[in-house]
């Protein structure tokens, strides 16, 4: 069985990593992918082997919350945590600005050593109420050996936090009387605080803008249906019921008004409108993409989410749930967005030992200030060890390729272009050549010919005319660097025909599917990246062969299942969109991992002090660091979130 489930706690790709370890390392679970800024996990699983409770149970163990409830319950989760995220910033930044006014004597309380007491309680109050939920967490992953960026900022502030007691206490009888100046530093272990809960809080509303797409396709489905009962008769206003969509089974008798969602899949039993008393018509564009209204009469499929805009329908529901034509689609788009890029496999390698390297390069800074330095610099070690594990940032790297394919998915599928999974996008990128079909794929037969027996009497475009946007298409592939050949089981005159009015310079006829195959195996050969495009059971071998398999949506069930890409509708301008899409995803994951490592490069030596080294009086303090670090994490979404707004 797969699902995909959301997971609630996560905040860095140390975290996905521990979540997708933790997963793959249950008895029953074949395999897990976790992702990121969707905040789901895809778990293919056997439910005799385990359930989803225990599964729940032992990611619960690790710091981390597995919904297995309804999407309602979900939705009441997210709000719950968001609106305690927002409550846990502006308190940790109300006690960050007291705590900064105790310790630099900004109001008089009695002295030093009555302001720093007080704000020693400030302080502990910021992390108990507001940052407890890093120490909690991070206990839990010591307990099975991982760590996350909750462990990097437990052990940043609890230094802090730990010092800054001590020199409370015993600071002047320690530092004091051997004549050197001694410092408290709560506030910086509350500004940490602060600066990470603020950061996000401003991730979380970023990414929920890359998962839009998917929110807009959830949207189109109908959350209640009007059943009627077979008692009513069809003239008249019928006394119908509205009930919740949860309830429908099969076989249910509906009606569906203009302007209305149609809740289920089903076939049309009447149908009448004020143009004709025997048909309706239905917006569908919302799932082929086509602009015009198609004809509805009785024995007619209608699909969910789709909307009369003229006349009203009764019907049957045939497919409920998860089995409608709607669901199927928002399924595909959850699993592609959930997917992972094999760029980042290696992200995924690099983050699971990032917060080890970090605390390590902490312990060397630590050491290395009071060697140079002596034991008089044992301040400055300290608090340059606080800000190196502050400013780390695993997030960033983690972010950067699911941001990414997230916008560049939901994209896709808001143009109609269903894309199964990361790696197919990730290759789309490199398509150097497409193998097409002709009929049904670059053309479209005239039906009213179909059952004419002296078709071959007819001229060439009385019979298969171009699908819109044919020949601009081409085009286009050509100006992307894609070579097209188009292959068909079709006469000479034909095939030439239709390959010149679409512009098709290779083109092939009277073939059989296995030549398809064998040029998608020749192409390959010559090193070539190869997208096969079809709609027919004859395309499929060739489909599964391809670097990328393209399938016409109005095609048959099979050439969908083997293909990779899903073009809805017959709109073939979606096609050169789609490898437009697919280059600018993989160029912004790209830009994303180099500002990511980059950033890490700089702002770690920077944070440690090495500019000391050459004479240079500067360093990154905690406080900047943390700042620093909500903000790299932050440009990384933002960055992808560009691709919303680029066109293709």
């Amino acid at each position: 069985m797969r699902k995909t489930l959301p997971v609630i706690g996560m905040a860095c790709s140390a975290c996905s990593a521990n979540v997708e370890n933790k997963l793959n390392s249950i008895h029953g679970i074949s395999e897990a992918s976790v992702n990121l800024v969707g905040r789901t996990a895809l778990i293919d699983f056997d439910p005799s082997q385990v359930t989803l409770e225990e599964i729940k149970k032992q990611i619960s163990d690790i710091g981390y919350d597995l919904v297995i409830d309804d999407g309602q319950s979900l939705r009441e989760i997210e709000a719950r945590e968001s609106k305690l995220l927002w409550r846990k910033t502006i308190m940790a930044w109300v006690f960050s600005a007291i705590v900064m006014c105790l310790t630099m004597q900004l109001v008089n309380v009695g002295g030093r050593d009555a302001a720093c007491q007080l704000a020693l309680i400030f302080a502990l109050a910021c992390i108990i109420i507001c940052g407890r939920q890093f120490y909690v967490n991070a206990f839990k992953q010591l307990r099975h050996k991982t760590a996350s960026m909750d462990t990097l900022v437990t052990l940043s502030t609890a230094i802090a936090f730990l010092f800054s007691v001590f020199n409370t206490f015993w600071g002047e009888a320690t530092w004091g009387e051997r004549g050197i100046e001694w410092h408290t530093y709560f506030d910086a272990a509350t500004m940490i605080i602060a600066f990470v809960l603020t950061g996000r809080l401003l991730e979380e509303k970023a990414k929920n803008s890359t998962a839009s797409s998917l929110r807009q396709l959830m949207g189109m489905a109908p959350k209640t249906a009007r059943v009627v009962t077979k008692k009513q008769p069809v003239e008249g206003e019928p006394q119908a019921q509205m009930v919740p969509i949860s309830t429908l089974d099969k076989g249910d008798l509906l009606e569906v008004r203009a302007g209305e969602k149609i809740p289920v899949d089903g076939e049309v039993t009447w149908a009448s409108s004020f143009m004709t008393h025997d048909a309706a018509y239905v917006d569908e564009s919302m799932i082929t993409g086509e602009p015009t209204p198609a004809v509805k009469r009785i024995g007619d499929k209608v699909l969910a989410g789709t909307i009369p805009s003229q006349g009203r329908i009764r019907m049957r529901a045939r497919e409920i749930g998860e089995n409608t034509a709607l669901a199927q689609i928002i399924a595909i788009v959850q699993q592609a967005q959930g997917s992972k890029a094999p760029v980042q496999r290696l992200v995924d390698k690099a983050a699971s030992v990032f917060v080890p390297v970090v605390a390590t390069i902490a312990m060397l800074t630590f050491g290395l200030w009071l060697i140079i330095s002596g034991a008089d610099a044992l301040p400055h070690a300290i608090m340059s060890a606080v800000a190196v594990l502050v400013v780390a940032c695993p997030c960033a790297m983690g972010l950067a390729t699911p941001t990414a394919l997230m916008v560049g998915i939901g994209k896709a599928a808001e143009r109609k272009i269903l894309i199964k999974d990361a790696a197919a996008l990730e290759r789309l990128c490199k398509v150097d050549a497409l193998v097409t079909d002709k009929t049904g794929t670059i053309t479209i037969p005239n039906k009213d010919v179909v059952d004419f027996t002296k078709a071959d009497g007819l001229a060439l475009d009385e019979r298969e005319s171009l699908k819109p946007n044919a020949r601009e298409a081409v085009e286009a592939l050509k100006n992307q660097g894609i070579e097209v050949y188009m292959l068909s089981g079709d006469k000479d005159d034909a095939v030439k025909y239709w390959a010149q009015k679409a512009g098709v310079e290779h083109y092939k006829s009277n073939v059989m599917p296995s030549d398809k195959e064998s040029l998608v195996k020749e192409l390959q050969a010559q090193g070539k990246t190869v997208a096969m495009m079809g709609d027919g059971i004859n395309d499929t071998q060739a489909l599964a062969l391809a670097d990328v398999g393209i399938a016409i949506g109005s095609g048959t069930d099979l050439a969908m299942d083997v293909a990779q890409v899903t073009l809805m509708g017959d709109d073939l301008s979606n096609l050169p969109a789609a490898v437009a899409l697919s280059r600018s995803t993989v160029k912004m994951i790209w830009q994303n991992l180099f500002w990511a490592f980059i950033y890490n490069l700089v702002c770690l030596p920077l944070a440690a002090g090495v500019m000391h080294l050459f004479g240079i009086n500067f360093q990154i303090t905690p406080m900047w660091a943390a700042a620093l670090m909500a903000l790299s994490s932050l440009s990384v979404v933002l960055n992808s979130l560009r691709l919303k707004y680029k066109k293709m």
